[in-house]
């Protein structure tokens, strides 16, 4: 919450910043702490000892995946706010050789597809290298199918060497030190070795029963990832990095492309050169070449009298433009036509069609702002047969005297247990296996 206020530089109240995330189309779930949040899941007595520090929950919707970290939402917001201008990212030419990964034909079997990119002379602090590794996570767990789509792997580009080949072999052939371990393991030894761990043990089934492992080595055999399971520990990132390599491996390109077009987007900010990606070469096996990432914006044209038509506004053109300005998006009008050209930044992989560009001037104009209208046709609605007699049949129980009572399905163990001095035989309540909060452990 600190951090975030800061960055958009206002000390905002819980309302204030509510009513903040309602303009922009999001959601403020809570003002809480780490603290808070853990006594409501699991009890006081195991949130005890951990930080109070002020968080703020907020609900994303799920394809605003440039909104899924402190860098994306504050620059967001500030734009939104028009206190700041939409980042302009660019491709930046090696001051080397280009970086190159080569696909070798084997990994069809598995897992064909590799991006990558190289973020130059990065300055991590604390914070931001959290964000960094934070949003990992949350684009593994969203658009990535938790590993199973795309699998993101990040390394200290001077620790290894390129270029650098993707290939897949059997798990005898792999042997490597994994992220934060010292022992060489070879890739059956490494699924043992992983099967108990809470975080890498869900993800093992992916490939554990192919016959080949997909793996990037670099140019001296040095392992650097072990997708979708591990990093090797050679390049793992640290504080004191400086120039970060980023491979996501896929089983579908156009997410591949997404997740990596958003690493990059959010953290190329604390590169020297602000906002600037160096692109990797990726050579297929029939030898065709790609390079990523993609940073070009895309063009869509809107009519205006759409855009009026589905809001029930009047805007001209130029109030439109400005609209979609404080939504990231820049527009300009196509000549003598009442039509409007808008360029979609590579942040914006929620844009597909027009709706979706009508629906940002909407949030722009204020959907409180938006005047209410009667429709243009009258329809007469009624009530559904079943739902007719069951308001006849309610309202002749609670004239009898019985009141209707709607219980939570989920409930509390103690509450109807312990509290009650009865034992649980386990034969009448099913209980929850990973409960979210200690209000719902029970059915």
């Amino acid at each position: 919450k600190k951090e975030l206020y800061q960055a958009l530089g206002k000390q905002y109240t819980t309302e204030e910043f509510r009513d903040l995330c309602f303009d922009f189309g999001i959601e403020l779930e809570e003002d809480t702490s780490e603290k808070e949040i853990v006594s409501k899941e699991v009890g006081i007595t195991k949130a005890e000892g951990l930080s109070e520090r002020a968080i703020l929950k907020i609900d994303i919707p799920s394809n605003r995946y440039d909104l899924l970290c402190h860098e994306g939402i504050s620059r967001a917001l500030l734009i939104f706010q028009e206190k700041a201008n939409s980042p302009c990212y660019k491709l930046v030419e090696p001051a080397d050789e280009q970086v190159q990964i080569l696909i070798k034909p084997e990994t069809a079997r598995i897992r064909p597809y590799v991006v990558g990119a190289v973020l130059r002379n990065i300055k991590f602090t604390e914070r931001n290298y959290n964000n960094f590794i934070d949003l990992q996570d949350k684009l593994h767990n969203n658009i990535c199918r938790k590993r199973t789509l795309v699998a993101i792997g990040t390394h200290d580009f001077d620790t290894i060497k390129g270029p650098f080949t993707y290939e897949a072999l059997p798990p005898k052939e792999i042997k490597f030190a994994p992220l934060n371990q010292t022992k060489e393991l070879d890739g059956e030894e490494l699924m043992n070795f992983y099967t108990t761990d809470k975080h890498i043990g869900k993800f093992l089934h992916i490939i554990r029963d192919s016959p080949v492992y997909p793996v990037i080595y670099d140019t001296n055999r040095n392992v650097c990832s072990l997708p979708p399971i591990i990093n090797g520990n050679l390049s793992k990132i640290t504080l004191n990095t400086k120039d970060v390599f980023i491979e996501c491996t896929a089983t579908d390109l156009t997410k591949a492309k997404i997740v990596l077009n958003t690493m990059v987007t959010m953290f190329s900010e604390y590169c020297e050169q602000q906002f600037t990606v160096e692109p990797v070469k990726v050579i297929y096996p029939d030898g065709t070449q790609h390079i990523y990432p993609d940073l070009s914006t895309r063009t869509m044209t809107v009519k205006t009298d759409y855009i009026n038509a589905c809001t029930g506004l009047r805007l001209d053109t130029s109030e439109i433009i400005s609209l979609l300005k404080r939504m990231s998006l820049s527009a300009e009008p196509v000549n003598e036509e009442a039509k409007i050209s808008v360029e979609v930044p590579p942040t914006r992989a929620d844009i597909l069609h027009a709706c979706d560009i009508m629906e940002d001037v909407a949030i722009a104009y204020g959907f409180n702002k938006i005047p209410k209208t009667l429709p243009s046709c009258v329809t007469v609605g009624k009530a559904l047969p079943i739902n007719k007699l069951s308001d006849l049949v309610r309202k002749e129980i609670a004239l009898a005297g019985w009141t209707e009572v709607l219980p939570l399905i989920l409930c509390s163990h103690e509450e109807n247990f312990e509290y009650l001095n009865k034992k649980d035989d386990n034969l009448t309540a099913v209980k929850l296996a990973n409960p979210k909060t200690i209000e719902y452990q029970v059915v």
